[in-house]
């Protein structure tokens, strides 16, 4: 039998369909392309694998660009294309391939006589399509054929005859598919054997760089950042983007147009409802918009709003259709982001009233099947605040409100919630969101009410009472706990704490599991008043439990507060280099997760701050307290205010502006009960004024009445019984304050105690013309002080100090970290006898420190940070600090630099 000929006779098909009508020579011809069409040649090359695949499918949703893609294409190619748009309305087998075959004619291939064309519109002879096959196999060359809205033909029997020819025509046909769903072809056969080309929707999505070449073909100019939204917008729809863009020719503001339109207000919203919403059956139509209140859903959750049980059936075959319901995996879907706004829109519209009962329904599922996030959101959407803050209360999920992950988005969550709201959990939730910022007057107030409202549901008759009551009470404990820490009253936090901890064992340990910021955050708040009050050691206990939970990102904040609270604790007693090691933690703890500065108390920084004055660091320190003020730290507790306070009036101090000092010492720190440390820091900052003015008297008398458990204030007061001329009193108090041995207090002493101690000692050796005991205790105070980067405390002792240190035996070990170091080889030595000291230098920092002594053994930035536990960046802002104090440019240049001051 002859193969079909390609330009040869007349055609010998009939110029009528199987029912006698004219063919439609609209469907034989390739679409016209728009002026503003945009050929994309990623598309165009994967297309033109259809000349070497006997099957090419292009399937993607309405309006997606498949059309003009394979028109586009088709046009350009320098061979003849048969190309057929199905039309629904004229279905039947017949028909179809009596079209079949005009479609070729209409190309220039012209079946052979034999084939002849099908009389009867609803089947087809098997002999016709074993001739037609037989035909297309013995071409030279392959026949191309577009088939376009092919999900227009659904009879089963249609497939199974083309499948037919274009398996037996073999290397004569190359058949594309274009078509909005999955095609009724054994596809996997094809795909196992290599011998498909896909097309689908993800690959026909403009990316932004295609979207703003679009806009430019339609006038707009606009940045690639503002394309990039609107192509997340619209996931890279095709029709969409064309659609925007007419509509943002007509706006005087077309940027600020496809930023912010409304989309049901638009083209767009006209196509979508169309072409995809009103193709759909009635249940379909009905499920879509029901659906449209959600993010994403399953099968269940959607029965759940629909009230029927086929959304399963439902999704699948809106997904198969590519009708914008995207399919997630794990049996999860959503809709497309501008149809899901449409259907909302229209939603409202056509059923008033329905979209709260819709949320509420969503939330009561979610609440025993799904996330906390998503019963939390449509309860909130639904204006049940009752059931909302329940569901919050209940799931033990109150410390959200303080973590700093979601406590933004729970605080403007419940923002909506009315006073007509009333119930214990509701009291608890705006209790909760009051403390966060602080505000104790109202925050204390929802308390009482929470607790009041709890303390009658305790009297309900056993068997009775509400399910999560357990939870809501270990909520208000949680809360009382954090009043007692911000009121500044440990009796109050340590009854709370007692009370969280009888109630944790009435609560489902899997509740307790999965919210390890309860835990943490009670320990927080229990620490940090055990620090007010004092109790140096208990307060390390539970902060130190803080610091051990476990839980990532959701206990990183109490972690990050209990590292700068167990800073301070170390910078009181005395140790600047643990303190300021703690503290560079804490701010690494929140750094990790990307946590908001502000999000916590910020005491860290007030420590870092209080470290860099001891170490003559002025302008670090300053720059301490300005990010401290900066950040606007939500949780302003006593120990933060008092903490502020001291870091403050000692910079001031070291400046010399005495009265700014002391206003600073005075801080407005409300709190049931006076702190032991804030006062005693308070009276040895006045004394500090009072002695650099020239008033030692006054100086003593101020630091008469401190406890002798504050072992900076016993020196300070050595210092000042000195000063007024009584070194026997003042030898006498400092014989309170050992570094080593004994118990309590005097163990826990540090060297920012200690060299101070010895500089006192010193002196009145000094006076009493002891040189050689005087030049003892300046040593030790000096290699004590060289460890921890101590300045301050020379800088204070006063005149006397400068002949002694520069000495030959002392001057060495100053040299290097309190005076610079020793002139090169090449310049003459001082003499032994020159007394002047050189001017101090900036000293580097206890990390900075660090990295310089690993920047010596020649590790890499990514090794230090590795081996710091810190990121890249943090390394390298260390490294132009050191170059900056050193005054040099290069890693080796520091290190020399480094080891000529003996820093190394």
């Amino acid at each position: 039998m002859a193969g079909l000929e390609e330009n040869g006779p007349e055609p010998t098909t009939s110029c009528a369909d199987p029912r006698g009508d004219p063919f439609l020579h609209t469907r034989f011809a390739i679409p016209a392309r728009p002026a503003t069409f945009l050929r994309r040649e990623r598309l165009v090359r994967h297309l033109d694998q259809a000349l070497r695949t006997p099957l090419t499918v292009v399937s993607g949703a309405a309006g997606a660009g498949k059309t003009l893609l394979a028109a586009d294409w088709a046009a350009r190619e320098d061979r003849s294309v048969a190309w057929l748009t199905n039309d629904a309305a004229a279905q039947g087998c017949g028909m179809f391939w009596a079209y079949f075959l005009q479609a070729l004619s209409a190309s220039g291939v012209s079946p052979p006589a034999e084939v002849g064309s099908p009389a009867d519109a609803s089947r087809v002879d098997q002999t016709l399509l074993t001739r037609l096959a037989a035909g297309l196999s013995d071409r030279d060359r392959p026949v191309i054929v577009v088939l376009d809205e092919y999900d227009r033909v659904t009879a089963p029997e249609i497939a199974e005859q083309l499948e037919f020819v274009l398996h037996h025509a073999g290397p004569g046909m190359r058949l594309i598919l274009v078509t909005r769903t999955e095609p009724l072809l054994p596809l996997h056969r094809y795909r196992a054997v290599g011998d498909m080309t896909e097309i689908r929707a993800a690959e026909l999505a403009f990316t932004p760089e295609e979207a703003t070449a679009l806009l430019e073909l339609h006038g707009l100019r606009v940045p690639v950042s503002a394309a990039r939204s609107l192509v997340e917008r619209t996931r890279g729809w095709a029709a969409g983007l064309r659609l925007c863009a007419l509509a943002a020719q007509e706006s005087p503001d077309p940027e600020t147009y496809l930023k912010e339109f409304e989309v049901d207000r638009t083209t767009v919203a006209d196509f979508l409802l169309a072409e995809v919403l009103k193709r759909q059956t009635p249940e379909a139509q009905d499920l879509l918009l029901r659906v449209s209140v959600l993010d994403r859903f399953g099968p269940e959750l959607a029965n759940a709003l629909t009230g029927r049980t086929d959304a399963e059936s439902v999704l699948a075959g809106l997904h198969r259709e590519n009708a914008f319901v995207e399919y997630l995996g794990h049996d999860r879907y959503r809709l497309h982001p501008l149809f899901g706004e449409i259907l909302h829109a229209h939603l409202r519209m056509r059923s008033p009233g329905l979209e709260p009962d819709l949320h509420r329904r969503a939330a009561t599922w979610l609440r025993d099947s799904g996330s906390l996030a998503e019963t939390l959101g449509h309860g909130a959407a639904a204006g049940d605040w009752e059931f909302t803050a329940g569901a919050l209360v209940d799931d033990l999920a109150i410390g959200q409100l303080f973590t700093g992950l979601r406590s933004d988005h729970l605080a403007e969550l419940f923002s909506g919630m009315g006073p007509e709201a009333t119930s214990p959990a509701t009291d608890l939730v705006r209790a909760a969101r009051e403390l966060a910022r602080s505000d104790l007057d109202h925050g204390l107030a929802h308390l009482r009410h929470a607790e009041r409202s709890l303390a009658e549901e305790d009297r309900t008759p056993a068997g009775e009472s509400p399910p999560g009551l357990a939870a809501a009470r270990l909520s208000h404990a949680l809360l009382e706990a954090l009043a007692g820490r911000l009121t500044g009253s440990p009796a109050r936090a340590e009854t709370a704490a007692e009370t969280a901890a009888e109630l944790q064992q009435e609560v489902p340990a899997q509740l307790l599991d999965a919210h390890p910021e309860l835990a943490a955050l009670l320990s927080t708040h229990l620490g940090s008043t055990r620090l007010w009050a004092g109790s140096y050691e208990d307060a390390r206990a539970a902060l130190s439990t803080a610091v051990a939970c476990s839980g990532g990102a959701s206990t990183a904040l109490p972690r990050e507060e209990s590292l700068g609270h167990l800073a301070l604790i170390d910078y009181l007693n005395g140790w600047p280099g643990k303190a300021e090691r703690k503290a560079q933690a804490a701010v690494t703890e929140t750094e990790r997760f990307s946590l908001r500065e502000e999000s916590g108390s910020g005491i860290e920084l007030l420590v870092l701050a209080a470290v860099a004055v001891d170490r003559n660091e002025l302008d670090r320190a300053q720059a301490f307290l300005d990010a401290a003020a900066d950040s606007h730290h939500a949780m302003r507790d006593p120990v933060m205010r008092a903490g502020r306070a001291l870091a403050t009036a000692r910079l001031l101090l070291a400046r010399g502006e005495t009265h700014a000092a002391l206003e600073a010492a005075e801080p407005a720190v409300s709190a049931d009960v006076a702190s032991p440390w804030s006062e005693a820091h308070k009276a040895l900052a006045a004394s500090a004024v009072h002695l650099v003015e020239g008033r030692p008297e006054t100086a003593a008398e101020l630091l008469q009445e401190v406890p002798g458990d504050q072992p900076a204030c016993v020196v300070g007061a050595a210092r000042a019984q000195l000063a007024a001329g009584r070194p026997a009193e003042a030898l006498d108090l400092l014989d309170r304050v050992r570094p080593e041995g004994g118990t309590g207090a005097e163990r826990r002493t540090g060297p920012a105690v200690t060299v101070r101690a010895s500089l006192v000692r010193a002196e009145a050796a000094d006076r009493a013309g002891d040189s050689a005991t005087a030049r003892r205790l300046v040593a030790h105070a000096l290699h004590e002080a060289r460890r921890e980067r101590l300045r301050r405390p020379f800088l204070e002792a006063g005149p006397w100090i400068r002949p002694l240190l520069g000495t030959v035996p002392l001057r060495g070990l100053a040299e290097g970290w309190l005076t610079p170091g020793p002139p090169p080889c090449a310049a003459p030595r001082a003499h032994p006898g020159d007394q002047r000291p050189p001017p101090v230098v900036e000293e580097l920092s206890g990390r900075e420190h660090d990295v310089l002594e690993r920047l010596a053994q020649m590790m890499s930035t990514e090794e230090i940070a590795a081996d710091l536990y810190v990121s890249v960046n943090t390394v390298k802002t260390h490294l132009k600090s050191v170059y900056r104090k050193l005054s040099v440019n290069r890693r080796h240049d520091a290190v020399h630099r480094a080891r000529e001051l003996r820093l190394l």
